[in-house]
C-alpha cells in the first residue's frame, strides 16, 4: 500500500525502538493509518518536532500489513495547538477518534470537523459548544446520529417548550409517555440539532446526551482524557488559596 502526500494529523504518539516513533495519523482518503517514523527521535531527522498532534501534515508512506512506513512529513499549515486551559479537550478528541474509528476507514466530513473543532479550541470560540458540536458530528458520521427534531414513536415535531426523555439508539419521547431515558428539554434537542449552542442550561444538557451516547459505543471503557481531567479538578479544588492557611 502507498499514500502519496495526504493531508493528515497526528492522533497518537510513542517511542518505537531506540530511535523510531509509532504514529497514529488520520488522513480524509484513507483513515485511521498506522506509521513507523523511522529515525525520528535522532537530532539529525529532518522531522524532529514536526510530528506532532494537532499539526496540520502532509505525510506520504509505503509498506505491505498493518502499518506502513513514513517516508515524507511536510508542514501543511500552522498548528492548532489549543491553549493550556483547553490542551486536554483536544487531546479528548483524538482519544475518541482513536477509539472509535477503525483502521483504513475514511470520513472527509468528520475529517472536515475535526479541523473545525481545533480552529474553535485555539481560538476564542467557546469550549463546551465547539466539543459538543464534535460529537454529535462524530455520531453522526459512525452511523448513530441522534434524533434530534422528532419524536421517536409519533414522529411529532419536537416542540422548545416540551420536555422529553431521549432514550438511546431510539430517540426521544414526551416525558408523559415514558419513564427511562435521559431527561432534556425541546430546545435543547433541537440547538443541538441546529448547532446553536449558548444557553447553559442546553449546554449542560447536551453534554449529558452526547456523552452517554458515546459512552454507549465506548461500551464502557473510559476515556484516559476524562480520568486525567478528573484528577486535575480534584487536585485543584484541594489547593487552599494563599492568606487562608491554617
Amino acid at each position: 500500500m502507498q499514500i502519496v502526500l495526504q493531508p493528515a494529523f497526528v492522533l497518537h504518539r510513542r517511542p518505537y525502538r531506540d530511535t523510531s516513533l509509532l504514529l497514529e495519523a488520520w488522513t480524509p482518503e484513507q483513515g485511521r493509518l498506522g506509521l513507523i517514523a523511522r529515525g525520528v527521535r535522532t537530532r539529525r531527522s529532518r522531522w524532529q518536532g514536526l510530528l506532532q498532534p494537532f499539526q496540520p501534515l502532509l505525510l506520504s508512506g509505503s509498506g505491505k500489513g498493518e502499518l506502513l512506513t513514513l517516508t515524507v512529513a511536510e508542514e501543511a499549515g500552522r498548528p492548532l495547538t489549543p491553549p493550556p486551559p483547553r490542551w486536554l479537550s483536544g487531546l479528548y478528541a483524538n482519544e475518541l477518534l482513536l477509539r472509535l474509528l477503525p483502521r483504513y476507514d475514511p470520513h472527509p466530513a468528520l475529517f472536515a470537523a475535526y479541523q473545525t473543532v481545533l480552529e474553535a479550541l485555539a481560538g476564542p470560540a467557546a469550549e463546551e459548544s465547539a466539543l459538543r458540536i464534535f460529537e454529535k458530528r462524530l455520531l453522526a458520521e459512525l452511523g448513530y446520529g441522534l434524533l434530534l427534531d422528532a419524536e421517536a414513536d409519533s414522529g411529532a415535531p419536537i416542540v422548545a417548550g416540551n420536555v422529553y426523555r431521549y432514550v438511546l439508539e431510539r430517540g426521544p419521547y414526551s416525558a408523559t409517555r415514558t419513564n427511562g431515558g435521559i431527561l432534556i428539554s425541546g430546545q435543547s434537542l433541537l440547538a443541538l440539532r441546529q448547532e446553536r449552542l449558548v444557553d447553559a442550561e442546553v449546554l449542560r444538557e447536551t453534554k449529558r446526551l452526547t456523552r452517554a451516547a458515546l459512552g454507549l459505543y465506548l461500551q464502557g471503557r473510559p476515556l484516559r482524557t476524562r480520568q486525567l481531567l478528573t484528577a486535575l479538578q480534584r487536585r485543584t479544588s484541594n489547593v487552599i488559596p494563599t492568606g487562608e492557611m491554617s
